[in-house]
């Protein structure tokens, strides 16, 4: 069923066009990324969709009834005085009812005239269909997945939050509305990477029609099952994931080019033919080719890749082979222990992608190398002959009070106005806007502008706290192919796992005041999970051994004792037939909540004749959800012993299954 549909619309802002000609139509249930530069109008075709702005020409149909919700980059709470109100926010209606279905239950008890059980029980039926019995439990798990303590959550007051908390929180209230179809903008800016891989999997849960506007890939990836592309001052829609319309985009350009191409050579030879004849013998014929061709449609070419960032990262010298050495560091952040008892090396050419959940203290860890943070105890040091180049997730590195021009000058002295306007237009600052006040750039402008600076640097360390923040899909390739292409080394911090599964050589992962490091890239180590080797040692390595390294193995394998060997092979066994075990609960689960879900979706489901069964409907899949979170944690508690028995195994010189 159609429930969106966008013809030839366009948008202007004042007399500038923002984009034109934009068809395409959703259907119940599907998941559109929309992608493009910034300012191409991805979040002005979100207030057109919504209402909240018209098309300048064109039209756009929404299904009668429809309930859209978006998620902005900006956040109003209303009146909310704790975090648990304002996520429910969105439910205010049906919060309300609850209210006053508790208010009625009162008076009923205590035989007050003034309520009628007729009245009770209509209000009763209109909550229980908006799902109101079920919205305290949706608002609990949403911010309990999105990082919040549900409990605290209905005490913790709105002024204690900070601006990524109260990203999150939006994000939860739009989660917990469960609109039909649901505009989500950017809605990973403000997490972690536990909590996006959360967020994908609640995604996958609910019936909603997503649209989403997102610069990170692997999201992307996840989610969406059709792309609306921005690009040349219109939309190009594809039914396709990610992935797939990445190489459909590539096809279709090139098979444009050719056909632009060949165009081009047809109307040069009936050009040449025109000249030659048109005064001559075949004059006639020459004449009618000449008409033929002023009406001739031309073909344009794709649209250039224009706009794209200029990035070319050097490095000015080799630097020594210990580039960053921490011995027994401690970290702290007023007067809260971030990172303890730390000792690890960076040599020349690693490219270390440090994770962790928010909060943890990477962005501390980061200050402190560069210098911008002192160490409660140990040391903590960078290595001689390094220069480094610190990107900062705040943009701190800029001054708000300067222009572009001013900060580029600043580091090249001796290049006159034509060199600095022209580095500068590599990374999409053209004419007056070299002159502008950096205070008034957006958050996009602004790291634009800090990755301009810091390509001048030339340094053959660099710090890189949250790269991609504000950078549209194609800046961040940009950024990603530079940073391939870099010879120096890397450390760094970011939610963008495509990035990290291609920049990284080795994983720090900071949990709980550690940093266990893992000696292969990223995309191995996500294979590893870190969550479920928490308790081994701090230093975790890929399983690739060496004919030494077997030698060794088998060595030493003479020396165990028959029952240890036994001891350690039957563990394993065990561990592996309970993990399965658990793993086929929890896919039958969520088969049966994907089911459910599915079935409450259907409209006809809660008219009269139907209510009491998608009561009982609604009753079973909240045990389903309670039961499936059980279930994920016998998972995990599973694989931890999995894990030690496999050590257990490891140390025994037996191979599990």
């Amino acid at each position: 069923m159609t429930q969106l549909s966008v013809s030839s619309v366009s948008a202007t802002i004042g007399a500038a066009t923002i984009f034109e000609n934009i068809t395409f139509t959703v259907d119940a249930g599907e998941r559109w990324g929309v992608i493009g530069r910034n300012g191409t109008g991805k979040s002005t075709l979100f207030r057109l969709i919504t209402g909240e702005s018209t098309p300048a020409s064109g039209v756009i149909a929404r299904d009668a009834g429809i309930r859209i919700s978006m998620l902005e980059q900006h956040h109003d709470f209303g009146g909310a005085e704790n975090v648990w109100d304002a996520a429910g926010s969105g439910l205010g209606a049906v919060l309300e009812m609850g209210r006053q279905l508790e208010e009625m239950a009162h008076r009923l008890g205590d035989h007050d005239g003034s309520v009628s059980l007729d009245d009770y029980g209509h209000l009763m039926e209109q909550f229980e269909h908006a799902g109101g019995y079920t919205a305290p439990s949706r608002i609990d798990a949403v911010l309990d997945g999105l990082g919040f303590d549900p409990v605290l959550a209905r005490e913790r007051p709105m002024a204690a939050l900070s601006g990524g908390e109260k990203g999150r929180l939006a994000l939860a209230r739009e989660l917990v509305r469960a609109a039909d179809i649901l505009l989500l903008d950017e809605p990973t800016n403000h997490l972690d990477l536990d909590t996006t891989k959360w967020l994908e999997q609640y995604l996958a849960t609910i019936s909603s029609t997503i649209l989403l506007v997102s610069h990170d890939r692997a999201f992307l990836a996840a989610i969406a099952n059709h792309i609306l592309h921005f690009e040349g001052g219109t939309a190009t829609a594809y039914s396709a994931g990610y992935r797939a319309f990445v190489q459909q985009r590539a096809e279709r350009r090139l098979t444009q080019d050719r056909l632009v191409d060949k165009q081009r050579k047809v109307v040069a030879t009936e050009e040449d033919y025109i000249r030659r004849n048109l005064a001559g013998q075949n004059s006639r014929q020459a004449k009618g080719r000449r008409k033929r061709l002023e009406r001739l449609p031309r073909l344009s070419p794709p649209p250039s890749e224009g706009g794209a960032l200029s990035l070319r990262l050097n490095v000015s010298e080799r630097g020594g082979d210990i580039v960053m050495a921490a011995e027994r560091a401690r970290v702290e952040m007023e007067g809260r222990v971030m990172l303890d008892q730390f000792t690890a090396e960076i040599r020349r050419g690693d490219r270390v992608a440090l994770v962790g959940p928010n909060g943890t203290g990477k962005s501390t860890l980061l200050n402190a190398l560069v210098g911008l943070h002192q160490t409660s105890a140990g040391v903590l040091r960078v290595g001689s002959g390094i220069t480094l180049a610190y990107y900062r997730q705040d943009l701190a590195q800029l001054s708000l009070e300067g222009t572009p021009y001013d900060a580029i000058h600043a580091l090249r002295t001796m290049w006159n106005r034509g060199a600095i306007q022209n580095h500068l237009g590599g990374f999409g600052f053209s004419g007056d806007e070299v002159f502008r006040r950096i205070s008034s750039f957006s958050g996009g402008e602004r790291a634009r502008l800090a990755l301009a600076m810091l390509v001048l640097r030339d340094a053959n360390l660099l710090v890189l706290d949250e790269p991609t923040n504000h950078l549209d899909v194609e800046s961040v390739e940009a950024l990603e192919d530079a940073l391939e292409a870099y010879e120096g080394t890397i450390l760094l911090v970011s939610h963008d796992r495509e990035l990290l599964r291609t920049v990284s050589t080795r994983v720090w992962s900071l949990r709980n005041r550690r940093i266990q490091t893992y000696d292969g890239n990223f995309a191995e180590w996500e294979e590893v999970e870190p969550a479920a080797v928490s308790e081994l040692p701090t230093t975790i390595t890929r399983p690739v051994a060496t004919k030494r390294d077997q030698k060794d193995a088998k060595d030493t394998r003479h020396t165990i004792p028959v029952s240890s060997r036994r001891d350690g092979e039957r563990a394993a066994k065990r561990a592996i037939a309970v993990v399965q075990s658990a793993e086929q609960a929890v896919g039958t689960l969520e088969t049966r909540i994907a089911a459910l879900t599915a079935t409450l979706s259907d409209p006809t489901l809660y008219e009269a004749a139907s209510k009491t069964r998608a009561s009982g409907l609604a009753e079973e899949l909240a045990q389903a959800r309670v039961s499936l979170e059980k279930a994920l944690t016998q998972w995990t508690d599973a694989m931890e012993d999995l894990t030690h028995a496999e050590a257990l195994a490891a140390r025994s010189g037996v191979r599990t299954p």
